[in-house]
Parts: structure tokens; sequence; C-alpha cells
């Protein structure tokens, strides 16, 4: 038996290979389900919102889910408010049917496969609750001063627990010291009290935060006394308490409020946070300390809060269990409390969850669930949901308390174990898969991916790989002459290659091959090893004078191949913006320095792998009063020489020039080739201020003569004499032409052009270039020719569109240039000659269409695709009364494109388009022209309603049919409410009406009253916006109608002759603020377009015509007394300046040449509302002011007769004790100070926002929550809190309306008032 269990550890030991290398199965091969996202254990819900329950899962095949509720199958279609989402086993419950209470229930999420079945955790979902608080009427408190006290919060149990913080009337923070504390639990504590805490609005606010919303106590009256105040002033208010002795409250030593007694003890869990808290009272104010017996405190975690009352320390461990002290201590003595802490510890992962497992047929494996807790959990196997004592015995399957040991496991045996770790502190379920399967190898990493390392830096290089068995990672370097193991590298576990210090011999192609039994996979990756980033000179100290000007250099080194970029800072922040400050590539220079300009400068060199800084200080001093120096620019240099002659150098020598109180800080060295630029000075190169002489690197074939330049702080000096000439000898030369391009002009042809050397490049005379083409592709020779003094040269006769080679080299009487490196061109395009194929539409909705098509083949694209152009036009709209459109519209998607959408549709219409592929050379042939139709939309607004026959209770409204109809009109909804004279609007009142009607009959409205109305069109796919209206009823006249609205059928016109066409149509009007707005569409050909109108039945005989145009105008002969305004090219117009309450004729005018007869609309008929009239406001009346100021002088007398009676010593009676006491937003009046008596109410529940006085003289009361929300007039209010507690915004002064009697008045128009309203009553 023993043997047994060697064997055994020996084979676990083995397999722990298998654990620690746990793979990931890619998603395409057969794996069991792992659940990959689930809501937490302990689900707390908004129960305003749906509630969605969490579960997501991958697996191969997809796994199907199924629910459990308090261990009992949860049968979803059973339950109309529960949905599944797609593909997943999220639960969706719609609680707009019904309450979220209904579903706190214990879930558990199933996801099952072929291969095996994962479960979630147990998911408790629980609403969040903010329950009300507790009404109470709470009796002022009568203390003396130096005594302790404490303010009992006990805010109302919610979900999660709520914030607790203390706020005035004025709702600020009250303020908190060492004397005046927070606890724990809500309260307030006092250590003593002092005269200044006396205040009535002590207020306890609880913040829900879930639902966002705030609760209050009622306000607490704390006074403080002393012992001959109260004795005088309070004997007859209190007379019936005993307050206290006789004695003045003395100093003492501390005693502890909380907690109680010598000793306590505390539970705290692993990992959440601790707190205690001890609360002293005594006289003086006692100071807190904390110490722990059995250690030291934890500094790290540690902190104290609430004026060292509260220990506080989080991510509590094992090793904070044991004994606390707090200590109280004033200047009569101390007083320790001892805190016995234990921590126990929720199961928790030792190593980590179990991991999944892969095995091949045959091999070996293990699952292990380490974990710990306090007390030691229980550790329960189950496979695929089902306790694993219960599952199907399985020979190579073995449980040995917190492992599964698999022997020689075997193809179909795949299943999810699920490892359950309990103790009384909760538990951890984790599923683990033991995925039997065959793989060849596969390298996860991506192909040929680039890795860039800076020299001597740490290099990693990724080969992730998949197989079963589990691949063995191998590595190649260039040749794969070797592996590579062993120093200098280093492979990891997951195939990771390691290069501790790159170097340059690093750089190269590596592959990576992952090998098992049953194939081999490889990769290949790329190496480069880049040079560090290096400042050369760093910015130096600098002394300046105030007005002058400092440079920092900061000259860099760094790989070639990366982009360096140079950023200053000063004082490690950003350079100021300011001009005075120039930032060139390798310096900073400040010009007019001030004392401001004083500090640190840094200069930081960044490239994509690597950066740089250095740092210089500046310093900014005053002009010393001594002799004005002078500095002035450099004398130039002189004694120019030139030594060390060499085919392509010299040696230039120079004595500086004087330097006038400014040190040189460089010399400048320019030249003049006079062979191929005469008179024309070039800058060669800079050198140090320090030096007189330069090593040039010269160019052959040039004539070069030099001067030199020196630069100090103040400018640069002129230039030197120029030097003796010096001759460089010809050469071949040494670069070739840049910038070679080839493309064509023409589909036969191919231009090759490039950028011609300089004269000072050419090296020799007789320059001339060899141009050298091919196909590319072919293994043809090099087709070349020469060409002198120019940059450009046509081949013809080339095929269309194919891809050259293409190579320039420069020639001159010397010999040729290097080999020029290979460029790519392509001879010329010509038309596509395809059009694209398959092309079909795809109407998403009524104004958005998505078109698809085939893309051209690439030959017969014959160019650079551009992309593929879409023709559509709007034939026509499908309504029978819409004209037709044929304007075409071109929608260009660049690129290799299939598809594109079509936005800005017409709803209900027609719509035709063609796909056209297009390259450089033009578009390709049209594709066959298709047709889709849109679905209908919203309609338009009406185009007119006019409110006609205005009777004392009834109205008649007329519209017509919106110009823009987007489908079929199904019928009107015409809403109508009252305005009184203080624009406030009334009930909405609602009608349907059918789709033919264009008038309705409103009876049984109220007489003289102004109503607003909205009248909308409908489609099936719903409303279109409304078209608003304003009338009133008169105040007499007007005839009986029924009492209901009555739909009028459309007005009979006697037969008319037939009329010839009218170019107008769709004219209707409506009401608009400065006129009645007319519109209309016109499809004729004349220039000038006329508006006309006149009062109905008018007898006037002037006319009018108002010109838009500076180029048409006409006076036409007076026909009739009609008035016309000239509107070219619009298709509406606002009459403005009629008066209301007439009906007015209106038509439209077209006119053409002379000899064309005048073409009109019909006429129009709009009546413009009469303005009903107001009602007689009271507080205009004399008589109301008047009876105002008699009051306000009686209370003045009141009040002066109060004063005088308090002088004189006089009280005033009393009610009997507090029997009516009410709500203390009511404040009881008092005998001396002459307020009025208390108001008192028998309701529980008392507003908070203000309360409303009936005309009658009686004061009712709303009803309220006592939450703040209803200050913001929404369920989470407007009014917000900081997350400490501080108000911030201003609530809003609504109110609910309640049953009062009489007209009521609104009153506490803010939240101060409203806490504070009713002080008295008159």
């Amino acid at each position: 038996m023993e043997r047994r269990r060697m064997m055994d550890a020996a084979l676990l030991v083995l397999l722990l290979g298998h654990l620690v290398t746990a793979l990931e199965v890619p998603l395409d091969l057969p794996q069991p389900p792992t659940i990959t996202h689930q809501s937490p254990k302990n689900y707390i819900i908004d129960p305003r919102e749906n509630i969605i329950i969490h579960c997501e899962a991958k697996g191969k095949p997809h796994p199907s889910f199924s629910w459990t509720r308090n261990g009992t199958h949860f049968d979803i279609d059973e339950d109309p408010n529960v949905s599944m989402k797609p593909h997943s086993g999220t639960l969706v419950v719609d609680i707009s049917r019904a309450k979220a209470e209904q579903y706190e229930y214990v879930y558990q999420c199933t996801a099952r496969n072929k291969h095996g079945t994962a479960v979630s955790n147990n998911i408790v979902v629980q609403q969040s609750r903010s329950p009300l608080w507790s009404k109470e009427k709470l009796k002022p408190i009568v203390v003396q001063e130096g005594v302790s006290l404490v303010l009992p919060c006990r805010p109302p149990a919610g979900l999660p627990p709520p914030i607790i913080f203390w706020m005035d009337n004025y709702f600020q923070r009250l303020p908190q010291s060492n004397r005046v504390s927070q606890s724990l639990n809500g309260d307030l504590y006092f250590s003593n009290v002092l005269r200044e805490d006396s205040r009535n609005d002590y207020i306890c606010y609880a913040r829900f935060p879930y639902t966002q919303t705030i609760q209050q106590k009622q306000p607490i009256t704390v006074k403080v006394l002393s012992l001959d105040a109260i004795n005088d002033t309070m004997a007859a208010f209190y007379n019936e308490t005993d307050l206290f002795s006789d004695n003045a409250a003395d100093e003492r030593r501390p005693t502890f409020l909380i907690p109680s007694g010598p000793s306590s003890s505390k539970t705290v869990l692993r990992g959440q946070v601790l707190e205690m808290e001890c609360i002293a009272e005594g006289l003086p104010t006692p100071d807190i300390s904390w110490s722990k017996v059995s250690g030291d405190l934890p500094a790290k975690r540690l902190s104290f809060l609430h004026y060292q009352r509260t220990l506080r320390i989080v991510n509590v461990s094992e090793s904070d269990a044991g004994d606390y002290r707090c200590t109280a201590k004033n200047g009569l003595g101390f007083v320790h409390h001892n805190i016995h802490v234990m921590v126990k510890a929720a199961p928790y992962w030792i190593s980590g969850p179990p991991r999944n497992l892969v095995l091949a047929p045959g091999e070996n494996g293990v699952l292990t669930c380490r974990a710990s807790g306090t007390p030691k959990p229980s550790i329960n196997w189950a496979m695929n949901g089902i306790p694993i004592e219960n599952s199907p015995k399985d020979l190579s399957r073995k449980v040995e308390d917190d492992t599964i040991i698999f022997t020689d496991v075997q193809t179909g045996s795949s299943a999810v174990y699920q490892c359950n770790v309990s103790n009384d502190y909760g538990y951890l379920l984790s599923n683990a898969f033991a995925n039997v399967l065959s793989e060849t190898p596969r390298v996860l990493t991506q192909a040929n991916q680039l890795y860039q390392v800076i020299k001597n830096q740490r290099a990693l290089i990724d080969c992730a790989s998949f197989g079963s068995p589990i691949p063995k990672i191998t590595w190649f370097k260039d040749s794969r002459s070797s592996t590579l193991h062993g120093d200098p590298y280093i492979l990891h576990d997951n195939g990771t290659l390691e290069i501790p210090i790159a170097q340059a011999h690093n750089s190269g192609k590596y592959t990576c091959a992952a090998r098992n039994s049953l194939g081999i996979s490889e990769n290949h990756v790329l190496l480069e090893v880049k040079e560090p980033t290096r400042i050369l000179k760093q910015p130096e100290y600098k002394v300046v004078l105030r007005g002058t000007s400092v440079v920092f250099e900061c000259k860099v080194k760094h790989d070639p191949s990366l982009v360096p970029t140079m950023t200053w800072l000063k004082d490690d922040g950003e350079l100021p913006d300011d001009e005075r400050l120039i930032v060139d590539s390798d310096s900073l220079t400040i010009s007019d320095v001030t004392e401001y300009d004083a500090g640190v400068y840094t200069c930081i060199m960044n490239t994509s792998l690597d950066h740089d800084s250095a740092s210089a200080e500046l310093t900014v001093v005053e002009a010393t009063p001594t002799p004005a120096v002078v500095y002035e620019r450099p004398d130039p240099p002189t004694d120019l020489e030139l030594t060390d002659q060499k085919k392509k150098s010299v040696q230039l020598t120079w004595t500086p020039g004087d330097e006038h109180n400014s040190p040189i800080l460089k010399f400048l060295i320019q030249y003049e080739d006079s062979l191929h630029h005469r008179g024309v000075w070039h800058n060669l190169t800079e050198v140090p201020g320090t030096r007189t002489t330069a090593h040039l690197k010269l160019s052959p074939y040039a004539h070069y003569t030099f001067r030199v330049m020196a630069v100090n702080a103040v400018d640069l000096s002129p230039p030197s004499f120029p030097s003796r000439m010096f001759k460089t000898e010809p050469a071949a030369p040494d670069e070739n032409p840049t910038g070679v391009v080839g493309f064509g002009t023409v589909h036969d042809n191919l231009v090759i052009s490039w950028k011609p050397l300089t004269g000072i490049q050419s090296n020799g005379p007789g320059l001339h270039y060899k141009v050298m083409w091919r196909q590319k592709g072919m293994e043809n020779d090099w087709t070349a020719v020469t060409v002198a003094n120019n940059s450009q040269f046509v081949v013809s006769g080339t095929p269309t569109f194919v891809p050259y080679e293409l190579k320039v080299q420069a020639v001159n009487d010397y010999g040729a240039g290097p080999e020029p490196a290979i460029a790519h061109g392509h001879s010329g395009e010509d038309l596509p000659v395809a059009a694209p194929g398959n092309v079909q539409a795809m109407v998403v909705n009524s104004s958005l269409a998505e078109i698809h098509w085939d893309p051209v083949a690439s030959k017969l694209i014959r160019g650079h695709l551009k992309g593929y152009k879409v023709y559509y036009w709007r034939e026509r709209s499908l309504h029978k009364h819409n004209p037709h459109h044929v304007e075409k519209q071109i929608l260009t998607f660049s690129g290799n494109h299939t598809r594109g959408m079509l936005p800005g549709l017409h709803p209900y219409s027609l719509y035709s388009f063609n796909v056209r592929v297009f390259n450089g050379k033009g578009e390709g042939p049209t594709s066959p022209t298709e047709q889709f139709e849109t679905p209908e939309g919203v309609p338009g607004a009406p185009n007119s309603l006019i409110v006609t026959s205005p009777n004392q209770d009834s109205l008649t409204l007329d519209w017509s049919p919106p110009h823009v109809r987007n489908g079929r009109i199904t019928g009107y909804t015409l809403k109508y409410q009252p305005v009184n004279n203080s624009n406030e609007l009334g009930p909405v009142e609602e009608l349907a009406l059918a789709a033919n009607e264009t008038s309705v009959t409103l009876p049984n409205l109220k007489y003289s009253t102004r109503y607003k109305f909205y009248l909308n069109a409908k489609t099936v796919r719903g409303a279109g916006p409304a078209i608003t209206q304003e009338a009133a009823t008169i105040i007499d006249g007007g005839s009986t109608q029924t009492s209901h609205p009555i739909a009028r059928p459309p007005r009979r016109h006697p037969p008319r002759k037939a009329l010839p066409v009218s170019p107008f149509g769709n004219v209707s009007s409506s009401i608009e603020e400065d006129g009645p707005l007319i519109s209309w569409e016109y499809v004729g050909p004349e220039k000038n377009v006329y508006v006309e109108y006149r009062v109905k039945n008018s007898k006037q005989r002037s006319i009018s015509s108002i010109s838009v145009s500076s180029k048409h105008s006409w006076q036409e002969t007076r026909e009739e007394e009609w008035q016309r305004e000239l509107v070219n090219g619009s298709q509406n117009v606002v009459l403005k300046g009629l008066k209301g309450g007439l009906s007015y004729t209106v038509r439209l005018v077209a006119k053409g040449q002379r000899d064309q007869q005048l073409q009109r609309s019909e006429e129009l008929l709009v009546t413009l509302p009469a303005v009903a009239s107001r009602q007689v406001d009271i507080a205009t009346q004399g008589w109301f002011i008047g009876l105002m100021c008699a009051i306000a002088l009686l209370i003045l007398i009141l009040l002066i007769i109060c004063f005088i009676q308090r002088n004189k010593g006089g009280k005033y009676p009393v009610k009997e004790k507090e029997d009516a006491h009410t709500d203390p937003e009511f404040q009881p009046m008092k005998d001396d100070d002459c307020t009025f008596g208390e108001y008192s109410d028998n309701e529980d529940h008392k507003p908070l926002k203000g309360s409303r006085t009936p005309s009658n003289g009686t004061v009712k009361r709303d009803d309220s929550d006592d939450s703040l929300v209803d200050y913001g007039g929404g369920e989470g209010g407007d009014g917000q809190f900081n997350e400490d507690g501080s108000f911030i915004g201003q609530y809003s002064g609504k109110s609910a309306s309640r049953d009062t009697e009489g007209h009521e008045s609104s009153e506490a128009p803010s939240p101060i008032n409203a806490m504070n309203s009713l002080n008295s009553f008159v």
C-alpha cells in the first residue's frame, strides 16, 4: 500500500508539467464549454431598469444554455417577461409588466455541448432598496454646557446600506472636529457641548447609491444653556422637565461613549477592510491614540479617520489579528479600551483556480484545486455539473482530495470538472476541462513579425503555439546551422526566446519550429538591434544678464533608421508660449532674457524605442553698475591658407578677427564653384569657435574658392577675403539620379523620368544617362538607351498597363556611376472594358439603401483601380400626386469596395441605379440599370391649418394634406388644449380623423378662450411632425353645436368649365408669427412670378407692386384691387402686415413675354385669427393694491405693540404643553420673542418643499416622503450631492398638487424657504 502511494506521488510530480503549461485551445478545434462572463454572486439590481443576468460561454461546438432558479429548472419560455439573448445564455427580464421583487431568486447558468457541461456561480439577485425614514416627532434637546451629547441618526436599512452625513437647512456640511465627530453607524457624538452648538437644524441625511436618492431625518433642535439661563428663560417652556442638577458641568476625566466596557472583540474577513472606532467624552476634549498590543500597526495599509477616532486597515491579512488598544487622554487622566480582532477567511486560491487541461490520447495529466481559508474549507468535485461520485466510473481518472489524476486518457473522455471550495464564510466555484485531442502543431504568432530593440537591452521574441501532444519549440537563426540554446539565449516554457543583452550581430531572421509526434510547424520573424540614442553635447549651466540672449545646445546621436523628436522642458513643464523662445533641431535660444526665464531647462530626445535627456540651469542677473561694455559682432577672419591638398580634400587655416567682448561661438565656411555656379556662395561646414583649421571634403571636377565668417552671441561677422582657387580633378560619377519613376501618358507608352544631377554632382564633363527597362516578371534582358541633356525618356509601343522594372545610371567621360537601384513603374492606362456584375440593392430603411456588386477583374480594369461610382436617380414618387424626378446623383467609393450605402433617399419612391468602375484614365462601361423601391416613411407636416368660423363655443379647422407625404396618408391626429392669460397650457384633448377629411368643427368649447391646436398626418410608419395654430372663441355670437367633434365633408363647388392646365400646384397656407405662409410648387417656364392678395369682398382699386429682382420689374395695368409681391425663384412667402380677424383671397400669377397669356393659380382663402381679449389682472387693480397696503400697515402696528410689551417685561399666554407639536419646519412661537403660536397638524407626512395657503384662510399641507428627490422633479432628482455629501446645484421648486380649497398660491420658492416655511400666519 505504501509503495502504491509513493508511485502515485511520483506520478503527480511527473505530471505537474501539464499544469504549468496549460494551453489555450483555438476556437476552431473541438473543446468543452468555458464560461467567459457571468454576473457577480451577490447581484444588486436597480428596480427601475430591466434585469440582465449575464452568462457567456465559448466552446466548439457553441454551447447551449439553461438556467435553474432556487435549485430547480427555470423554464424561460413559460415567463413572457423573460428572454434569452441569441447565441448567449444572458437573461433579460422586462420589468415594465412586472415588479423586480418577483425575480429575487438564486440563479445558476449551465452551458453544455457534446464535450461537457460548465456551470456558473450561484447568482443571488436582489433589488436595491431605499426605504423612507420612519416618521417621528422630535422634541428639542436642551443640555447643560460642557456635558456630552449623542444625536441619533438611525437611518432606514437599505440595500446596499446608505451613506450617512449631517447637514443644516442650507445644505452645508455640519463642521466636525476632535470634539464633534460622526460614528460609523451615523450618529453624531459631542465629547462636550458648547454654547455655539445650539441650533435647530441638525439634519441627518442618508444617500442610497444605487437609486441615487437621498432621504432625510426630521431636523433636531439642540439648545445648550448655562444653569442661570435655564432657570430664568426656560422654566415656563420646560416646566415639566427635570433637566439637570444645580451644579454646573465640571472638568472630568475621559470615559468612552463607544465602545462600552474595558474590552470588546471584532471579527473581520481576510482581504476586507477593518474599521475600529473609539469615541470618548470628557472636559477638556480628550485626544485618541491607537496601538497594537501584540505587534506593530501595518503602516502601509493603515489610515485614521474622524479625527483619530476611527482606525482603518485595508486588505486585511491573518497578520492583522490580535489585540488593539485605543487610549483617550486629557489633562485630568486617561482611559484604555482593548479590542480583540479575529481574522477569518472565506476560501481563496493558493496558486490560482484549476486550469484547463489538453491531453493527447494515451497521455497523463492532473487537475489541481489548491485553496485555503479559515476555518479550513472542504473541497468537492463534480463532472459536467454532477457530483463526481455519481458520475460514470473511469479507470483513467482518480480523485485524491484536491487533485484529479488522469492516466492513459482516451478519445471521448473529454469533460468539464467543477471544483467547489467552501467554508462558513463563502465558497469558490471553478470550471476546468480535460480535453482529449490529437492535433498537429500550429504557430499562433504572426508570421514575419518585425521586432526592434535597442542595443544592450533585453530582446524577447514570441513563438506562441498549440498542439496535442504539446509541441516542443526549437529556434534557428539565418542559415539554421544549429538550434539556439544556452548562452546567450534563454528559451522560456511558452516558446519565447530571450536575448538578455542584444548586440548588433543578433540582428537577423529567426525561425521557430513547433514539433510533436503528429507534425511540425514553422514561423519566421525578424529582429533588428538599433543603436541607442545618446546626447553628445549637453546643455551647460548659464549665467546671463537680463535683456541679453542665451543658447542651450543639445547635440544628439541616434540610430539613423529611427526618427527622433526633440522636446524642451522648463522646470519639468512645457515651455512658455513665448516667441522669444526659439527651438531648433539641436538648440534652444532665448532672446531678451527676463528674470522669469530663470530655471532648469531639459532637452529630451525621443525615438520610438528609447530616449535620452539632459538638463542645465539658467540664472539671470542684473547688470552691475560698471562702465558699459560694448558688445559687437566680430571682425572677419584673415590670412586664409590652403594646405594638405589632395584629390578630394584640402586643409583650410585662418586667423580670427577681434571678438569685441563677445566670445566667438563658431566659424562658418562657405565655397564658390566658379566652374558651375560662378558668383553663388554655398555653406560647406561649421567648426567650433576655438578652432582655426578645418579639413574640407570636396567633389571632383570643381573650381573651389573659400571664405570664412565668425559667429558670436551678437551676430555674424562680415565674410573674409576669398582664398585662392583650388581645382579638383574629374572622376566618374559617384551617385546616380534619384526620383526614378515610370508611368504612361497614353495606353501604349511608358514615360521614364528622374531628377538629374547638378553640375557639381557630375564629377566630370560629358554627363549623360543610361536608361534601362524591362517587363517585371519576365526574364528578358534589359533594354538600354543613352539620354543626354534631358530628364525623361518615352518608350512607345508598350502593352497596356504592364509593370516594368527601371534603372537610370549616370555616365560621364571618365566612366559610369555605381550600379543603380531598381525602380518600378507601369505603362499607360486605358479605360476599363468591363462593368461590375451581379449588381443588386438591399433597402435598409425608407431613406437608406445598400448597393452590392461583384468586383471587376484586375486585368479588365487596365489601370490603377481608383474605385467605383454608383449613379442613382429618383424616377418618381410612388404617390400618384407627386411629379416625375430624373435628377442623377453620384456616389464614389474609393478603393476595392464591393458595396456602398446610398443615404438621403426619399421614402416611398422608385429609384434606378447602375455602377461603373474607374481607374486613373476614366470610367468603364455602365452595369445594367437596376431599380428598387423605398418603403413608406413618416409624412411631413400638413401644408396649412386654418381656423375659420369662430363662435362663442366652437371653432372650425380647415387644412390641406402634407406636401411631403412619404407614403399613403392613413389619417390625421388633432390635439388641442386651452391657453390661459399666463400662457399656461391646459389639458390636452385628442381627436382621430380620417385620411379623406380636410375640415372639422369642434363644439362645446369655452367662450372667450384661446386654444392651441396640433395637427399631424400619419402613414403606416407612424405620425409625422405637427403643424400648430392658435385661435380663440369669441365672447358673443355663434351657433349651437353637438357635444362631440364633427368632421365636416369637403366643400362642394359648382361645376366649372375646363381651364388650361396651371403651372402651379399644391398651393397651401399656414399661419406663422409674422403672418400667413403661402407655399406652392411651380413647373412653368415664366421668369416673373407674383403672389397677389386682397381683402375678401374688398372695393379698393389700388395696386402696389414690390419687386425683389433688380433685372425684372413691371407694373401691370390696373386689373383689380389686388396687391402683389414678386417672388422669383422661391416657393414660399410670408405676407406681413395683414390685419387679424380678416379673410384674404390669395392667388399666384406667372407672366412671360408680352404676347403670352398670364398663368394663374386657383384662389386660396386665408383667414387670420382674431386675438382673444385678455382677462383683467387683479394684481393691477387699484382696490386690490389698497387692500394689500392696509393689511401691511396693520401688521406693522401689531409688531410695534409687541415690541413695546416685550420691553415692559410682559408675556403672552402659551398653549398647554406641546400636544400639538408639529414638524421642525414650522418653528414654535415663543412668548418672549413675540412670534406667533405653534401650528400643528395631525398628519404624519410633512412637506419639505413648502406649503400652500388657500384663499379662505385655512392651511393644508402636502404629504411628503422627506426625500430630496422631489426637489429635482424626477426619480433621481436634479439636485445632486458630492461624494462627501455637500450639496451642489439647486433644487427646482415643484410641488405636487393636493386637495385644497379655493385657488392656491405657490410658496417656498427655494429649499431654504421650504425648510423654514410658515414661521407665522396672519
